[in-house]
C-alpha cells in the first residue's frame, strides 16, 4: 500500500513520540558518563589500590560459576519433563516454574533462618537426634551460599526458554540420532544442545544480569560486588563521583557479557526443512529411570520453592500480629502505586515506540527499538546513580523557577516519587515493549491497512482497531512489568522518597536489622500480589477470543 511507503503527518507524530522517550531514557546515561571523565577524589585512589580488584573478582565469580549452573540446571530440567514420560510430569512442567516467584533475596532470608543455630535444621538435630554438629556446615552466608541461592532460583530463566524451544523441536533428528545407535545421553550432548545454543544463551544471559543486578543478597550475605560497594561508597563514604565510577565499571562488565553473548549465539541458525513439523512425543520411562527423573525434578522443587515457602509461612504465624497493622497496610498501598503507575506509564510508552517501529520500518525505527530496550540490561543501582545525578542537575538548573514561583524548597523532583517512577520506566521498558511488540507482529497490518483503504486516519485507526487486537499483549506487558516491579530492590532503596517504604524495602530492612522472621510478612505478600496479577492474566487470557 502507498501509505505505508509514505507515513502520514500522524505517523509521524508517533516516532517523535518514540523519539523523544528514547533521548529522554538516554540523558541520565549520558550524563553518567559525563561524570566520569571530572576529576576524581582521594576515595576514588583508595578504592582502585586496595578494593576493585576484590570487587570485580566477587562479581564475575558469582555471575560466571551462577551461569554455568544455570545451564546445567535449567536445561537438564527443561530435557526430562519435555523428552521422558513420568509420575506427575504435567504438574511439574509448570511447579519448576515457581521458584521464579521468589526474589532471591527472600529465598536468602529463608534458608539462612533455616539453617542458622536456631534453624529448624540444627534445632531438629539437636533435639529430635541429639546430633551436634559444627556451624560452619550450615554457613551459607558467603560466595558458595550466595552461588546456591542464586542458582536454585534463577535457574528458571533457562528453564522457560529451553522447555519453550523443546516443545517446538522436530522429532527427525532425535529419531534418526536413535536409529543410528545413539544413545540418551549422547542425544542430548550431540544433537540437542547445539540446536537449542540460542535458546540457552538468551536464558543464561537473563540470569547473569539478575546476578549483576542483585543487592539484597549479596548485602545480606556480605559478598563484596560492584552494588554493594555503590551503595557503601554513596552511604557510607558519601562520594558520589566515587560511586559513578563503580557504576560506569560495572555497566563496563555488562556490555562485555552482551557482547559474548552475541559471540555464542553464533551464526548458524537451525529451522526445519519440512513444513510437517511434528512436536517431541515423551518417551515413557519404567523402573529406577522413572523415579529418580521424578526425584531429581521434586528435589529442585523442594529447594527452590517448598522449603523457602514453608519457612515463611512459619515466620509468618509467629510475627503477623506483630507486623501485619495499618503501617503495614500502607506499604501494600505504596507498592501496588508506585507498580501501577510505572507499569501504566511502560505501557504507553511501549506501544508508541513499538507502533512506531511498525508503521515506520527502517534504520530509524530499529535503533530506537535497540534503545528503548536498553534499560534492562543495565544494572538497577547504575540507573539508580544516573537518575539521581541527572536530577540534582536539573534541580540545580531549575532554582530560578522555584524562586520565582515561590516554592520554598530547592528540592522538588528528586525527593518525590517522580524521580523513582522515572527510573522503574527506564528499567522496566523492555519487558512491556517485548510484549507489546510481539502483539503487534501476531495482529499484523493487514487489518490497519483495511481500516485506512476506507479512509481513517492513523489516529483512528490505532484506537479502533489495533488497540482492541492488541490488549492482551497490552495487559501482559502490564503485569509483567508490575510483577517486576514490586519485588525490585536497588533503586528503590536508592530513590524512594523519605519515609516511602514498599514490601521490598521493609522485607530488607527487617534482615538488615535481624529481625529475620519480621521479613516473613513482606516476603510474603510479594510472592501473594505477584501471584495474584499472574492468576488475574491467566484468567483474562482464557476469557481472551482466539
Amino acid at each position: 500500500m502507498p501509505f505505508f511507503k509514505r507515513p502520514s503527518a500522524a505517523a509521524l507524530g508517533w516516532g517523535s513520540g518514540a523519539a523523544g522517550f528514547v533521548i529522554l531514557l538516554l540523558l541520565p546515561l549520558g550524563f553518567l558518563l559525563y561524570r566520569m571523565i571530572q576529576p576524581a577524589g582521594d576515595n576514588w585512589a583508595h578504592i582502585q589500590e586496595y578494593l576493585l580488584l576484590g570487587y570485580t573478582i566477587d562479581t564475575l565469580t558469582l555471575a560466571v560459576i551462577v551461569g554455568i549452573l544455570s545451564i546445567a540446571l535449567g536445561t537438564t530440567l527443561a530435557w526430562l519433563v519435555s523428552a521422558y514420560s513420568f509420575p506427575f510430569r504435567n504438574t511439574l512442567k509448570w511447579a519448576l516454574l515457581m521458584p521464579l516467584a521468589i526474589p532471591p533475596y527472600i529465598g536468602g532470608y529463608a534458608y539462612h533462618g533455616m539453617l542458622n543455630y536456631t534453624g529448624f535444621v540444627q534445632r531438629t538435630l539437636r533435639n529430635t537426634f541429639d546430633i551436634e554438629v559444627s556451624q560452619r556446615y550450615f554457613d551459607i552466608m558467603n560466595i558458595p551460599g550466595a552461588v546456591f541461592i542464586f542458582t536454585i532460583f534463577l535457574y528458571p530463566y533457562v528453564y522457560a526458554i529451553t522447555r519453550a524451544f523443546f516443545a517446538r523441536q522436530a522429532t527427525t533428528l532425535i529419531e534418526n540420532a536413535r536409529v543410528l545407535g545413539s544413545g540418551p545421553v549422547r542425544t542430548f550432548f550431540r544433537i540437542v544442545l547445539p540446536v537449542s545454543r540460542a535458546a540457552i544463551v538468551g536464558g543464561v544471559t537473563l540470569v547473569m544480569l539478575e546476578v549483576l543486578n542483585d543487592y539484597g543478597l549479596v548485602s545480606y550475605f556480605g559478598v563484596q560486588t560492584f552494588s554493594t560497594a555503590i551503595f557503601q561508597t554513596w552511604y557510607a563514604l558519601d562520594d558520589l563521583d566515587s560511586a559513578i565510577r563503580l557504576a560506569g565499571i560495572l555497566m563496563g562488565l555488562v556490555l562485555v557479557f552482551l557482547v559474548l553473548e552475541k559471540v555464542f549465539r553464533g551464526r548458524r541458525q537451525y529451522s526445519y526443512s519440512s513444513a510437517k513439523v511434528s512436536p517431541l512425543k515423551p518417551r515413557e520411562l519404567e523402573g529406577w529411570k522413572k523415579w529418580s527423573t521424578l526425584g531429581f525434578c521434586g528435589t529442585v522443587l523442594l529447594l527452590g520453592f517448598i522449603l523457602p515457602m514453608v519457612q515463611l509461612l512459619y515466620w509468618g504465624m509467629l510475627t503477623y500480629e506483630a507486623v501485619f497493622s495499618a503501617q503495614f497496610v500502607s506499604l501494600v498501598r505504596n507498592s501496588t502505586l508506585a507498580a501501577g503507575i510505572s507499569s501504566l506509564l511502560v505501557v504507553v510508552f511501549a506501544v508508541i515506540v513499538a507502533n512506531f517501529t511498525r508503521i515506520v520500518p527502517g534504520w530509524l525505527s530499529t535503533i530506537t527499538a535497540r534503545f528503548t530496550v536498553l534499560g534492562y540490561s543495565i544494572p538497577g543501582a547504575v540507573i539508580a546513580v544516573g537518575v539521581l545525578s541527572f536530577f540534582i542537575y536539573m534541580e540545580q538548573r531549575l532554582q530560578f523557577f522555584y524562586a520565582f514561583t515561590g516554592i520554598s524548597s530547592g528540592l522538588v523532583l528528586s525527593t518525590s516519587l517522580v524521580m523513582l517512577i522515572f527510573a522503574y520506566v527506564i528499567r522496566f521498558m523492555a519487558v512491556g515493549y517485548n510484549s507489546i511488540e510481539s502483539g503487534f507482529e501476531k495482529v499484523g497490518r493487514r487489518y490497519s491497512e483495511a481500516s485506512r483503504t476506507l479512509g481513517m486516519g492513523w489516529l483512528q485507526t490505532f484506537f479502533k482497531v489495533d488497540l482492541p487486537m492488541i490488549r492482551a499483549a497490552v495487559f501482559s506487558g502490564f503485569i509483567l512489568v508490575f510483577v517486576d516491579i514490586l519485588k525490585e530492590l536497588p533503586l528503590t532503596l536508592i530513590l524512594r522518597p523519605f519515609n516511602f517504604e514498599t514490601l521490598a524495602t521493609t522485607a530488607y530492612r527487617y534482615a538488615s536489622d535481624e529481625r529475620i522472621q519480621e521479613t516473613a510478612v513482606p516476603s510474603l505478600a510479594i510472592i501473594l500480589v505477584s501471584g495474584a496479577a499472574m492468576y488475574i492474566f491467566h484468567i483474562f487470557i482464557e476469557k481472551e477470543p482466539n
